[in-house]
């Protein structure tokens, strides 16, 4: 398919064939999603892809028994790991100092090493930690300051930095359902389930948060609960001259 064939061809499907799908053209999605942009390349996210039938059947219930759960061959649950930003910036670093090294001037080695330092080493721990929301507060202060003088980021508190990590998270998640329909597979993303229930039964650790869970299967004839509605381009397309 072209890319306007597989984006037309994805639709949020709640009915599913009782048919296996491949688990290795799955998980070959997955890897596919890894290549979606996020911000900082801090990449923290992780998949976890149901596959054992006992498992299913206990996610099904944890999402509220709808279809789109109860008939799915197999679920992918998209988690984000903002806990783990302090070792992704670590790995980020070590690359983009491989980097430098490879593809940058011998001159200019030392000062863009110390400026990747300075951002994965320094700003990166700043702006994604948090505690009782005090590092926040300490985060807005400082941009509230120093955007009297030249244009900074706002969103900077803990709430706001939960949200990027959730935004790169779901492109991660589209990028999974394109590829998924590349294939011929479908998919539908669900924010309606239990997050404890679904926490306990993939025994996730206490600083991911669930940010969708992906069921996929085949399409079942009425498993498209209607016609596609989008709204009139006229109305969302913007163009500033």
């Amino acid at each position: 398919m072209t890319f306007k064939e597989v984006v037309l061809y994805r639709r949020s499907v709640r009915h599913y064939k009782d048919t296996h799908i491949d688990t290795d053209k799955v998980r070959a999605c997955l890897e596919l999603a890894t290549m979606a942009p996020n911000s900082s390349n801090m990449q923290l996210w992780e998949f976890y892809h149901v596959t054992h039938p006992v498992v299913l059947r206990k996610m099904a219930v944890a999402c509220l028994g709808q279809m789109a759960a109860t008939t799915a061959s197999q679920m992918v649950v998209f988690v984000t790991r903002q806990d783990l930003h302090r070792s992704r910036a670590k790995m980020i670093l070590e690359l983009e100092t491989q980097n430098i090294l490879k593809n940058s001037p011998p001159e200019k080695h030392s000062q863009r090493i110390r400026q990747r330092q300075m951002y994965y080493g320094k700003l990166m721990p700043f702006l994604y930690s948090s505690f009782l929301g005090i590092p926040g507060t300490i985060r807005k202060l400082a941009v509230t300051v120093g955007g009297l003088f030249r244009p900074v980021p706002h969103e900077v508190s803990e709430n706001d930095m939960r949200v990027v990590v959730h935004k790169t998270c779901a492109l991660a998640a589209q990028t999974f359902m394109l590829a998924m329909a590349n294939e011929g597979y479908d998919t539908c993303p669900m924010e309606g389930f239990d997050s404890r229930r679904v926490r306990k039964i993939l025994d996730l650790p206490a600083g991911a948060e669930i940010n969708m869970v992906v069921s996929c299967g085949l399409r079942e004839k009425g498993g498209i609960w209607g016609d596609r509605m989008r709204l009139p381009f006229s109305q969302v397309y913007h163009r500033i001259d």
